[in-house]
């Protein structure tokens, strides 16, 4: 078992460093992301789970990790979690079905 918390604690602070070395990247970045993830015809919490899906279907744990947090917070469900998860599998094959169960138990530590 992994420790979700901690590699969630990792990634942030490495964003943070980047953000520090190129802040108007990591600025311009960040307002990619707020438009991305501002409810429209998906709500916050689904926009973030088609990226995890997208996490898990290019095996970017760092995203995974950020974007289950944030799902979470958005007020995401385990069963929804799950539904996204089967999505990227379909789309991403083996791999992903490694990713899949790697967000799933990242999913149950972040409690």
């Amino acid at each position: 078992m992994t420790d979700a918390k901690a590699d969630l604690a990792a990634a942030k602070t490495r964003l943070g460093g980047l953000a520090k070395a190129a802040p108007s990247l990591m600025q311009s970045f960040a307002g990619i992301s707020k438009v991305a993830t501002t409810p429209g015809q998906f709500s916050a919490a689904q926009k973030e789970l088609i990226a995890v899906a997208i996490a898990v279907a290019k095996g970017c744990e760092d995203c995974i990790l950020y974007h289950l947090d944030a799902a979470r917070r958005h007020g995401a469900d385990e069963a929804a979690l799950i539904e996204a998860l089967e999505v990227a599998v379909e789309m991403g094959g083996g791999p992903a079905v490694m990713y899949g169960a790697k967000a799933l138990d990242a999913w149950r530590n972040l409690a």
